[in-house]
């Protein structure tokens, strides 16, 4: 923490974030939008409510896409043009990362030196760009991985492929270059550390938060009559993007266990699946719709678009328990999201899930991705009102220990961390020269 005189916090009065691959406007639930685009947003805006401006780097992916947008106060997305604007998978875009840091540089160029006071890069390939814009403008990155290869490829889901050298290369580099490093829990912290040979001391684990006034308690009589879901029927959901990683097929397969386990359940079981295809699942994006079909199942189980705000608060609000079986999750914004409005939640006992679920008192966690034992752990939840309305109530209550405005708050202090610290290998003080220059005091 950057400190005056007087004891005092100083933060930064314009951070420059990055996103190369996936833009904050774009709905989450699809392509290549999920947590991270919700963390990008939430965070932005909480730091702009603060008085301090965030300007968001992110790939144009259409000719239609203006060159800056206003997101909310303070906060502005630049789009940046590099390579072609449709056709490129996540996989193509290190070609591209060479065209995307010129048009940062140059935007930056523009305005009188010491325009930014920092820089928070999301995701490795944004880590990429911030190592270099770092170096030209004299001022800390911070890096928030949000997934990790050795991680992902550790914990793989059956036809997911492993992800390619270039990208374990990558993140060893900008692990070894960032002034911080950002882990959403304690266990993303230590696998850094060990996996990646990051250094302890600029290791810094912030949870996310989920939007309380967004995802709360409410009417659930409605959220149901809203899906045109019974009264009285049993509802599984899913929520996120459909690919391998995230295992919407071992919902359908636990499903399938449960109704031959109780075949009298299929006049009230409904299995909602909201999201789109996302990475791997690109190849086949009615795999799982076939899935259902093929296990007998495809008359309960319903598909509906992404979607978000009061419309996804509406489909945690409608179901019995939400199921999060990831093969990996570097915290799950899902989990949080519906124990915010009061449904349990069922997820793997992988990544930062077993912090975004107290096990036994918001929801249960599986220790496997078998359909046994998913079954099992779903029908607990599902068919024993008690537990529910206990769980439930836990819940909102773990919920309650996670805000987005915990979450900005330690990042401010943390890239003022780092800028005291660099600050000081290059020789000058903050208070005498950022501050004077413009840093806010909190």
């Amino acid at each position: 923490m950057t400190v005056d005189g007087n004891g005092a916090r100083w933060w930064p009065r314009r951070v420059c974030v990055l996103s190369v691959h996936t833009s904050p406007l774009e709905q989450p639930g699809t392509g290549d939008a999920g947590g991270m685009n919700v963390y990008v947003v939430q965070t932005a805006t909480r730091m702009a409510e603060r008085g301090v401006q965030v300007e968001i780097f992110t790939r144009a992916t259409s000719s239609e896409h203006p060159p800056v947008v206003e997101l909310a106060p303070g906060v502005l997305v630049r789009h940046i043009a590099a390579g072609p604007f449709e056709g490129l998978g996540k996989d193509d875009l290190p070609s591209q990362l060479c065209a995307f840091t010129a048009g940062v540089l140059r935007t930056e160029a523009r305005h009188e030196p010491g325009h930014y006071d920092a820089v928070h890069s999301h995701y490795w390939l944004s880590g990429q760009v911030g190592w270099l814009a770092r170096d030209r403008w004299g001022v800390p990155l911070v890096h928030s991985a949000h997934t990790l290869a050795r991680v992902k490829n550790a914990a793989l889901a059956d036809g997911d492929a492993p992800e390619p050298m270039v990208r374990v290369i990558g993140e060893d580099q900008v692990v070894a270059e960032a002034d911080r490093l950002i882990g959403n829990t304690d266990e993303e912290s230590r696998q850094l550390v060990e996996l990646y040979g990051a250094d302890p001391r600029r290791t810094v684990t912030i949870p996310p938060g989920v939007d309380l006034t967004t995802f709360r308690p409410g009417d659930r009589a409605a959220a149901r009559a809203a899906l045109d879901l019974a009264p009285d029927a049993v509802v599984l959901a899913f929520v996120g993007r459909i690919q391998p990683l995230k295992a919407p097929d071992v919902l359908l397969h636990a499903a399938a266990e449960m109704l031959a386990v109780d075949p009298g359940l299929r006049s009230r079981l409904v299995v909602l699946v909201v999201g789109g295809p996302s990475g791997s699942g690109m190849a086949a994006p009615t795999a799982l719709q076939a899935l259902a079909v093929s296990l007998g199942i495809s008359d309960v189980v319903r598909f509906l678009p992404p979607r978000s705000g009061a419309g996804l608060a509406a489909v945690y609000r409608a179901a019995d328990v939400v199921a999060v079986p990831s093969h990996n999750e570097s915290f799950g914004l899902v989990a949080l999201e519906a124990q915010a409005c009061g449904t349990p939640v069922v997820a793997a006992r992988v990544g930062g899930l077993p912090v975004a679920v107290a096990e036994g008192r918001s929801g249960l966690l599986v220790p496997g991705h078998g359909a046994g034992q998913w079954a099992d752990a779903l029908a607990a939840v599902a068919l024993d009102p008690a537990l529910r309305e206990r769980l439930g109530a836990g819940a909102v209550a773990h919920a309650q220990d996670f805000s987005w405005d915990r979450t900005a708050t330690a990042l401010l202090d943390t890239y003022a961390g780092a800028a005291e610290e660099f600050a000081h290998r290059q020789g000058f003080s903050i208070p005498q020269t950022r501050v004077e220059a413009g840093m806010i005091r909190p």
